[in-house]
Protein backbone atom coordinates (compact mmCIF):
# COMPACT_ATOMS: atom_id res chain seq x y z
CA UNK A 1 0.00 0.00 0.00
CA UNK A 2 2.25 2.50 -0.65
CA UNK A 3 3.49 5.81 -3.38
CA UNK A 4 1.91 7.17 -6.67
CA UNK A 5 -1.14 4.88 -6.03
CA UNK A 6 -2.31 7.69 -3.60
CA UNK A 7 -0.70 11.13 -5.51
CA UNK A 8 -3.96 12.30 -6.00
CA UNK A 9 -5.98 10.73 -2.81
CA UNK A 10 -3.66 11.75 -0.33
CA UNK A 11 -2.29 15.23 -1.56
CA UNK A 12 0.73 17.38 -1.87
CA UNK A 13 2.75 16.06 1.01
CA UNK A 14 2.64 12.85 0.18
CA UNK A 15 3.34 13.27 -3.14
CA UNK A 16 6.58 15.39 -1.85
CA UNK A 17 7.71 12.64 0.44
CA UNK A 18 7.60 9.79 -1.83
CA UNK A 19 8.36 11.33 -5.01
CA UNK A 20 9.61 9.48 -8.20
CA UNK A 21 7.65 6.55 -6.41
CA UNK A 22 5.84 5.08 -9.41
CA UNK A 23 8.74 4.26 -12.07
CA UNK A 24 7.61 1.09 -14.55
CA UNK A 25 10.46 -0.96 -14.67
CA UNK A 26 8.44 -4.37 -16.61
CA UNK A 27 7.53 -1.37 -18.84
CA UNK A 28 10.98 -0.20 -19.52
CA UNK A 29 11.80 -3.88 -20.04
CA UNK A 30 9.39 -4.33 -22.64
CA UNK A 31 10.14 -1.51 -24.59
CA UNK A 32 14.10 -2.65 -24.39
CA UNK A 33 12.90 -6.44 -26.06
CA UNK A 34 10.81 -4.79 -28.77
CA UNK A 35 13.81 -2.65 -29.83
CA UNK A 36 16.09 -5.42 -29.92
CA UNK A 37 14.38 -7.38 -32.17
CA UNK A 38 13.57 -4.77 -34.35
CA UNK A 39 17.11 -3.83 -35.03
CA UNK A 40 18.13 -7.23 -35.44
CA UNK A 41 16.00 -7.46 -38.25
CA UNK A 42 16.08 -4.47 -40.05
CA UNK A 43 18.80 -4.06 -42.59
CA UNK A 44 20.41 -0.54 -40.75
CA UNK A 45 24.38 0.49 -41.72
CA UNK A 46 26.91 0.26 -38.74
CA UNK A 47 26.44 2.67 -35.44
CA UNK A 48 29.90 5.29 -35.67
CA UNK A 49 32.21 4.87 -33.24
CA UNK A 50 31.03 5.02 -29.66
CA UNK A 51 27.36 5.32 -30.74
CA UNK A 52 27.06 1.93 -29.10
CA UNK A 53 28.50 2.76 -26.00
CA UNK A 54 26.71 6.22 -25.83
CA UNK A 55 23.26 4.44 -26.58
CA UNK A 56 24.31 1.93 -23.68
CA UNK A 57 24.84 4.93 -21.02
CA UNK A 58 21.60 6.68 -22.01
CA UNK A 59 19.82 3.28 -20.72
CA UNK A 60 18.80 3.55 -17.06
CA UNK A 61 20.18 1.02 -14.53
CA UNK A 62 17.98 -1.40 -13.48
CA UNK A 63 16.44 -0.22 -9.99
CA UNK A 64 18.12 -1.86 -6.81
CA UNK A 65 16.20 -3.40 -3.93
CA UNK A 66 15.88 -0.84 -1.03
CA UNK A 67 17.78 -1.37 2.00
CA UNK A 68 14.52 -2.66 3.83
CA UNK A 69 13.85 -5.15 1.47
CA UNK A 70 17.42 -5.97 0.08
CA UNK A 71 16.84 -9.44 1.18
CA UNK A 72 14.03 -10.59 -1.29
CA UNK A 73 14.94 -12.34 -4.47
CA UNK A 74 15.37 -9.81 -7.62
CA UNK A 75 14.25 -12.04 -10.26
CA UNK A 76 11.35 -12.91 -9.13
CA UNK A 77 10.44 -9.34 -8.96
CA UNK A 78 9.74 -5.94 -10.36
CA UNK A 79 10.76 -3.03 -8.42
CA UNK A 80 8.86 -0.14 -9.52
CA UNK A 81 10.16 2.27 -6.77
CA UNK A 82 11.65 1.83 -3.23
CA UNK A 83 8.07 1.57 -1.42
CA UNK A 84 6.62 -0.72 -4.53
CA UNK A 85 7.82 -4.16 -5.05
CA UNK A 86 5.95 -6.68 -7.75
CA UNK A 87 5.72 -10.13 -7.79
CA UNK A 88 6.46 -11.32 -11.27
CA UNK A 89 3.22 -13.39 -12.42
CA UNK A 90 5.94 -16.39 -13.58
CA UNK A 91 7.38 -15.92 -9.76
CA UNK A 92 3.98 -17.48 -8.38
CA UNK A 93 5.06 -21.21 -9.17
CA UNK A 94 3.43 -23.96 -8.30
CA UNK A 95 3.14 -23.53 -4.47
CA UNK A 96 -0.07 -22.80 -2.48
CA UNK A 97 1.77 -20.34 -0.02
CA UNK A 98 4.43 -17.16 -1.15
CA UNK A 99 7.84 -17.03 -0.25
CA UNK A 100 8.43 -13.78 1.57
CA UNK A 101 11.34 -13.34 -0.52
CA UNK A 102 9.01 -13.28 -3.48
CA UNK A 103 6.02 -11.19 -1.89
CA UNK A 104 5.07 -7.98 -3.11
CA UNK A 105 5.63 -4.40 -0.95
CA UNK A 106 3.16 -1.68 -0.61
CA UNK A 107 3.76 1.09 2.01
CA UNK A 108 1.86 4.44 2.62
CA UNK A 109 5.00 5.75 4.19
CA UNK A 110 8.67 4.99 4.78
CA UNK A 111 8.95 2.05 6.96
CA UNK A 112 10.30 2.86 10.31
CA UNK A 113 14.06 2.71 11.42
CA UNK A 114 15.02 -1.38 11.74
CA UNK A 115 15.88 -0.37 15.09
CA UNK A 116 11.91 -0.97 16.29
CA UNK A 117 12.52 -4.90 15.64
CA UNK A 118 15.66 -4.98 18.05
CA UNK A 119 12.63 -5.46 20.96
CA UNK A 120 9.85 -7.21 19.00
CA UNK A 121 7.92 -7.93 22.39
CA UNK A 122 8.38 -4.39 23.42
CA UNK A 123 6.43 -3.34 21.11
CA UNK A 124 2.91 -1.40 22.46
CA UNK A 125 -0.74 -1.29 21.42
CA UNK A 126 -3.11 0.94 22.81
CA UNK A 127 -6.99 -0.57 22.77
CA UNK A 128 -8.96 1.59 22.99
CA UNK A 129 -13.45 1.58 22.53
CA UNK A 130 -13.32 -1.44 25.16
CA UNK A 131 -14.76 -1.37 28.68
CA UNK A 132 -11.37 -1.87 30.17
CA UNK A 133 -8.89 0.32 27.43
CA UNK A 134 -5.21 -0.10 27.87
CA UNK A 135 -2.15 -0.69 26.56
CA UNK A 136 -0.76 -4.27 26.14
CA UNK A 137 2.99 -5.24 24.78
CA UNK A 138 3.36 -7.66 22.42
CA UNK A 139 4.90 -9.56 24.86
CA UNK A 140 1.71 -9.71 26.93
CA UNK A 141 -0.35 -10.47 23.69
CA UNK A 142 1.44 -13.66 23.29
CA UNK A 143 0.09 -15.17 26.52
CA UNK A 144 -3.22 -14.31 25.64
CA UNK A 145 -4.26 -16.47 22.62
CA UNK A 146 -2.64 -18.16 19.45
CA UNK A 147 -4.62 -18.27 16.12
CA UNK A 148 -2.79 -18.87 12.84
CA UNK A 149 -4.81 -17.73 9.40
CA UNK A 150 -3.61 -18.62 5.75
CA UNK A 151 -4.92 -15.51 3.63
CA UNK A 152 -4.40 -13.68 0.46
CA UNK A 153 -2.53 -10.21 0.89
CA UNK A 154 -3.76 -7.97 -1.91
CA UNK A 155 -3.34 -4.30 -3.11
CA UNK A 156 -6.26 -2.60 -4.13
CA UNK A 157 -4.61 -1.70 -7.62
CA UNK A 158 -3.68 -5.17 -8.28
CA UNK A 159 -4.72 -5.04 -11.96
CA UNK A 160 -4.04 -1.34 -12.25
CA UNK A 161 -1.84 -2.00 -15.32
CA UNK A 162 -4.97 -2.93 -17.40
CA UNK A 163 -7.01 -0.57 -17.06
CA UNK A 164 -6.79 2.13 -20.16
CA UNK A 165 -7.62 5.40 -18.68
CA UNK A 166 -3.76 4.95 -16.94
CA UNK A 167 -5.19 5.62 -13.45
CA UNK A 168 -2.58 7.59 -11.74
CA UNK A 169 -0.34 5.16 -9.53
CA UNK A 170 1.46 1.86 -9.63
CA UNK A 171 0.87 0.02 -12.81
CA UNK A 172 0.89 -3.19 -11.07
CA UNK A 173 -0.67 -6.58 -13.11
CA UNK A 174 -1.35 -9.19 -11.14
CA UNK A 175 1.44 -9.07 -9.40
CA UNK A 176 0.58 -7.09 -5.84
CA UNK A 177 -1.20 -10.01 -4.07
CA UNK A 178 0.16 -13.52 -2.33
CA UNK A 179 -0.87 -16.20 -0.35
CA UNK A 180 0.81 -15.58 3.12
CA UNK A 181 0.09 -17.25 6.36
CA UNK A 182 -0.07 -15.29 9.54
CA UNK A 183 -0.12 -16.10 13.57
CA UNK A 184 -0.79 -13.82 16.24
CA UNK A 185 -3.65 -13.35 19.27
CA UNK A 186 -7.27 -12.95 18.08
CA UNK A 187 -8.94 -9.95 18.01
CA UNK A 188 -12.27 -11.05 19.01
CA UNK A 189 -10.75 -13.07 21.80
CA UNK A 190 -8.52 -9.50 22.87
CA UNK A 191 -11.69 -7.93 22.93
CA UNK A 192 -13.55 -9.68 24.96
CA UNK A 193 -11.14 -10.49 27.61
CA UNK A 194 -11.16 -6.49 27.77
CA UNK A 195 -14.57 -6.81 28.66
CA UNK A 196 -16.04 -6.11 24.84
CA UNK A 197 -16.53 -2.97 22.64
CA UNK A 198 -18.81 0.07 23.88
CA UNK A 199 -22.35 0.31 22.86
CA UNK A 200 -22.32 2.02 19.31
CA UNK A 201 -19.08 1.78 18.06
CA UNK A 202 -19.47 0.33 14.92
CA UNK A 203 -16.29 0.58 13.19
CA UNK A 204 -12.77 -1.45 14.08
CA UNK A 205 -9.89 1.44 13.18
CA UNK A 206 -6.52 0.12 13.19
CA UNK A 207 -3.37 3.44 12.99
CA UNK A 208 0.48 2.52 11.64
CA UNK A 209 3.21 2.94 13.67
CA UNK A 210 5.35 4.77 11.13
CA UNK A 211 6.91 8.53 12.05
CA UNK A 212 4.93 11.27 10.56
CA UNK A 213 6.60 13.85 8.56
CA UNK A 214 7.43 17.43 10.43
CA UNK A 215 5.21 20.42 9.16
CA UNK A 216 2.14 18.55 7.40
CA UNK A 217 -1.12 17.73 8.95
CA UNK A 218 -0.77 14.63 10.79
CA UNK A 219 -4.46 14.09 9.34
CA UNK A 220 -3.48 14.17 5.71
CA UNK A 221 -0.66 11.34 6.24
CA UNK A 222 -1.31 9.18 8.94
CA UNK A 223 -2.56 5.63 7.78
CA UNK A 224 -5.16 4.95 9.96
CA UNK A 225 -8.30 2.94 8.00
CA UNK A 226 -11.58 1.67 9.83
CA UNK A 227 -13.77 -1.15 9.15
CA UNK A 228 -16.61 -2.86 9.94
CA UNK A 229 -16.37 -3.64 13.74
CA UNK A 230 -17.85 -7.34 12.62
CA UNK A 231 -14.44 -7.87 10.49
CA UNK A 232 -13.10 -8.22 13.69
CA UNK A 233 -14.49 -11.78 13.73
CA UNK A 234 -11.48 -13.46 12.06
CA UNK A 235 -9.36 -10.76 12.59
CA UNK A 236 -5.52 -11.03 14.17
CA UNK A 237 -2.92 -8.85 15.74
CA UNK A 238 -0.24 -10.82 13.96
CA UNK A 239 3.41 -10.91 14.68
CA UNK A 240 4.68 -13.78 12.20
CA UNK A 241 4.26 -14.40 8.76
CA UNK A 242 5.07 -17.66 7.11
CA UNK A 243 6.41 -18.80 10.30
CA UNK A 244 9.07 -16.37 11.00
CA UNK A 245 8.73 -12.82 12.76
CA UNK A 246 7.10 -10.82 10.25
CA UNK A 247 9.64 -8.68 8.13
CA UNK A 248 9.63 -4.76 8.50
CA UNK A 249 8.79 -4.34 4.51
CA UNK A 250 5.85 -6.07 5.64
CA UNK A 251 4.90 -4.65 9.38
CA UNK A 252 6.83 -6.25 11.66
CA UNK A 253 6.84 -6.12 14.62
CA UNK A 254 3.08 -6.12 15.10
CA UNK A 255 0.49 -5.82 12.00
CA UNK A 256 -3.00 -5.79 11.86
CA UNK A 257 -4.76 -8.58 9.77
CA UNK A 258 -8.54 -8.65 8.47
CA UNK A 259 -8.88 -11.67 6.61
CA UNK A 260 -10.60 -10.83 3.34
CA UNK A 261 -10.20 -7.08 2.69
CA UNK A 262 -7.81 -5.20 0.91
CA UNK A 263 -4.14 -4.59 1.89
CA UNK A 264 -4.65 -1.00 2.58
CA UNK A 265 -6.95 -2.06 5.62
CA UNK A 266 -4.10 -4.52 6.87
CA UNK A 267 -2.22 -1.87 9.23
CA UNK A 268 1.84 -2.41 9.29
CA UNK A 269 3.32 -1.32 12.50
CA UNK A 270 0.32 -0.99 14.18
CA UNK A 271 0.15 0.87 17.50
CA UNK A 272 -3.50 2.00 18.12
CA UNK A 273 -6.56 -0.61 17.48
CA UNK A 274 -9.66 1.23 18.53
CA UNK A 275 -13.63 1.02 18.11
CA UNK A 276 -15.01 3.98 17.03
CA UNK A 277 -18.21 5.25 16.27
CA UNK A 278 -17.48 6.70 13.18
CA UNK A 279 -14.87 5.95 10.16
CA UNK A 280 -11.96 7.50 10.62
CA UNK A 281 -11.49 11.59 9.34
CA UNK A 282 -7.57 10.59 8.41
CA UNK A 283 -7.57 11.43 4.31
CA UNK A 284 -6.45 8.16 3.66
CA UNK A 285 -10.07 6.88 4.73
CA UNK A 286 -12.26 9.85 4.42
CA UNK A 287 -11.06 10.27 0.64
CA UNK A 288 -8.52 7.51 -0.13
CA UNK A 289 -9.04 4.19 -1.70
CA UNK A 290 -12.80 5.02 -2.57
CA UNK A 291 -14.32 3.68 -5.96
CA UNK A 292 -14.79 6.83 -7.51
CA UNK A 293 -17.00 6.90 -11.14
CA UNK A 294 -14.61 8.63 -13.83
CA UNK A 295 -14.43 12.09 -14.04
CA UNK A 296 -15.32 12.38 -10.79
CA UNK A 297 -13.50 13.42 -7.23
CA UNK A 298 -13.26 10.70 -4.05
CA UNK A 299 -15.39 11.77 -1.38
CA UNK A 300 -17.42 9.88 1.70
CA UNK A 301 -20.60 9.04 -0.38
CA UNK A 302 -18.47 6.84 -2.69
CA UNK A 303 -17.65 2.98 -1.55
CA UNK A 304 -13.93 2.82 0.06
CA UNK A 305 -11.86 -0.07 -0.92
CA UNK A 306 -12.66 -2.75 1.63
CA UNK A 307 -13.61 -6.82 0.92
CA UNK A 308 -11.63 -8.52 -1.75
CA UNK A 309 -13.75 -9.50 -4.40
CA UNK A 310 -13.53 -12.81 -6.22
CA UNK A 311 -10.62 -13.41 -8.59
CA UNK A 312 -8.33 -15.62 -11.12
CA UNK A 313 -5.72 -15.70 -13.32
CA UNK A 314 -3.55 -17.98 -15.28
CA UNK A 315 0.03 -18.57 -14.35
CA UNK A 316 1.14 -21.13 -16.98
CA UNK A 317 1.46 -21.34 -19.73
CA UNK A 318 2.57 -17.93 -20.19
CA UNK A 319 3.87 -15.60 -23.52
CA UNK A 320 7.54 -15.95 -23.90
CA UNK A 321 8.20 -17.05 -20.32
CA UNK A 322 6.89 -20.47 -19.94
CA UNK A 323 6.06 -21.88 -23.75
CA UNK A 324 4.16 -24.97 -24.49
CA UNK A 325 4.33 -27.17 -27.84
CA UNK A 326 1.34 -28.44 -29.34
CA UNK A 327 -0.58 -31.24 -27.65
CA UNK A 328 -1.55 -31.67 -24.20
CA UNK A 329 -0.84 -28.51 -22.41
CA UNK A 330 -1.61 -28.29 -18.23
CA UNK A 331 -3.09 -24.59 -17.46
CA UNK A 332 -2.36 -23.46 -14.31
CA UNK A 333 -3.91 -20.97 -11.95
CA UNK A 334 -5.01 -18.98 -8.96
CA UNK A 335 -8.51 -17.98 -7.76
CA UNK A 336 -9.66 -16.57 -4.45
CA UNK A 337 -13.03 -15.00 -3.23
CA UNK A 338 -11.93 -12.77 0.15
CA UNK A 339 -14.61 -13.24 1.89
CA UNK A 340 -15.74 -16.54 0.39
CA UNK A 341 -14.08 -19.60 -0.50
CA UNK A 342 -13.92 -20.79 -4.37
CA UNK A 343 -16.62 -23.04 -5.47
CA UNK A 344 -15.06 -23.65 -8.81
CA UNK A 345 -12.80 -22.06 -11.85
CA UNK A 346 -13.45 -21.91 -15.50
CA UNK A 347 -11.17 -22.24 -18.04
CA UNK A 348 -11.35 -21.20 -21.86
CA UNK A 349 -9.12 -21.83 -24.44
CA UNK A 350 -10.73 -19.76 -27.27
CA UNK A 351 -11.07 -16.18 -25.76
CA UNK A 352 -14.17 -17.30 -23.86
CA UNK A 353 -16.61 -18.58 -26.57
CA UNK A 354 -16.42 -22.39 -24.49
CA UNK A 355 -15.59 -22.84 -20.89
CA UNK A 356 -14.38 -26.34 -19.13
CA UNK A 357 -14.42 -26.53 -15.61
CA UNK A 358 -11.04 -26.99 -13.87
CA UNK A 359 -9.61 -29.27 -11.47
CA UNK A 360 -9.00 -27.60 -7.88
CA UNK A 361 -5.74 -28.86 -6.94
CA UNK A 362 -3.61 -28.63 -2.96
CA UNK A 363 -4.85 -28.53 -0.01
CA UNK A 364 -8.17 -26.37 1.09
CA UNK A 365 -6.08 -23.78 3.11
CA UNK A 366 -9.44 -22.05 4.46
CA UNK A 367 -11.47 -19.22 3.16
CA UNK A 368 -9.27 -16.45 2.95
CA UNK A 369 -6.76 -18.80 1.49
CA UNK A 370 -6.31 -18.83 -2.46
CA UNK A 371 -6.66 -22.23 -4.42
CA UNK A 372 -4.51 -23.94 -6.89
CA UNK A 373 -6.41 -24.85 -10.44
CA UNK A 374 -5.24 -26.62 -13.46
CA UNK A 375 -6.98 -27.94 -16.71
CA UNK A 376 -5.58 -30.36 -18.81
CA UNK A 377 -6.07 -29.33 -22.40
CA UNK A 378 -5.26 -30.21 -25.86
CA UNK A 379 -3.88 -27.20 -27.95
CA UNK A 380 -3.15 -27.51 -31.56
CA UNK A 381 -0.41 -25.27 -32.98
CA UNK A 382 -1.29 -21.85 -33.34
CA UNK A 383 -2.06 -18.53 -31.00
CA UNK A 384 -4.63 -19.60 -28.15
CA UNK A 385 -6.20 -16.66 -26.06
CA UNK A 386 -6.74 -18.31 -22.26
CA UNK A 387 -8.91 -17.28 -19.94
CA UNK A 388 -10.24 -17.96 -16.41
CA UNK A 389 -13.57 -16.99 -14.11
CA UNK A 390 -14.03 -18.36 -10.53
CA UNK A 391 -17.14 -18.54 -8.90
CA UNK A 392 -16.91 -18.30 -4.84
CA UNK A 393 -19.41 -19.94 -2.40
CA UNK A 394 -21.94 -17.43 -2.07
CA UNK A 395 -22.36 -17.26 -5.79
CA UNK A 396 -20.48 -14.24 -6.77
CA UNK A 397 -19.41 -15.10 -10.56
CA UNK A 398 -16.14 -13.58 -11.91
CA UNK A 399 -17.04 -10.37 -14.39
CA UNK A 400 -16.19 -10.31 -17.73
CA UNK A 401 -15.44 -6.41 -17.73
CA UNK A 402 -13.60 -4.11 -15.03
CA UNK A 403 -15.57 -1.65 -13.22
CA UNK A 404 -13.89 1.62 -14.01
CA UNK A 405 -13.21 3.92 -11.48
CA UNK A 406 -10.30 7.05 -11.07
CA UNK A 407 -8.15 4.95 -9.13
CA UNK A 408 -7.67 1.69 -10.75
CA UNK A 409 -9.04 -0.16 -7.86
CA UNK A 410 -10.44 -3.31 -7.18
CA UNK A 411 -10.10 -4.79 -11.23
CA UNK A 412 -11.15 -8.58 -11.26
CA UNK A 413 -12.04 -8.67 -14.92
CA UNK A 414 -11.87 -11.89 -16.73
CA UNK A 415 -10.85 -10.20 -20.01
CA UNK A 416 -8.10 -8.06 -18.36
CA UNK A 417 -6.34 -11.10 -16.78
CA UNK A 418 -6.37 -13.03 -20.11
CA UNK A 419 -3.15 -14.36 -21.52
CA UNK A 420 -2.26 -15.02 -25.63
CA UNK A 421 0.40 -17.56 -26.16
CA UNK A 422 1.50 -19.24 -29.36
CA UNK A 423 2.15 -22.91 -29.47
CA UNK A 424 5.18 -24.16 -32.19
Amino acid sequence: MNSKDTAEDQGLGRRQWLAGSAGTLAGLGLGALGASSTSANAQTPSPAPGAAASAASAVPPAKALPAYAAWKDPNAVIIHSSSTIETKRQAFGNGLITPAEQLYVRNNLPAPDAAVLNDRDGWEISIEGVKLPRRITVRELKTMGLETVPMVLQCSGNGRGFFPSKPSGTPWTVGAAGCVVWTGVSVRQLVESLGGVLAGHEFMTGTGGEVLPQGLDPKSILVERSVPAKAMGDALLAWEMNGVPIPLAHGGPLRLIVPGYQGVNQIKYIKRLAFTQQESDAKIMAHGYRISPPGSKADTSQPSVLEMNVKSWITSPLPLVRPAAPGQVQIQGLAFGGLHAIKRVEVSTDAGKSWQEARLVGPDLGKYAWRQFVLAAKLAAGTHTLLSRATDTAGHVQPEQRLENVGGYNNNSVLDHAVTVTLV
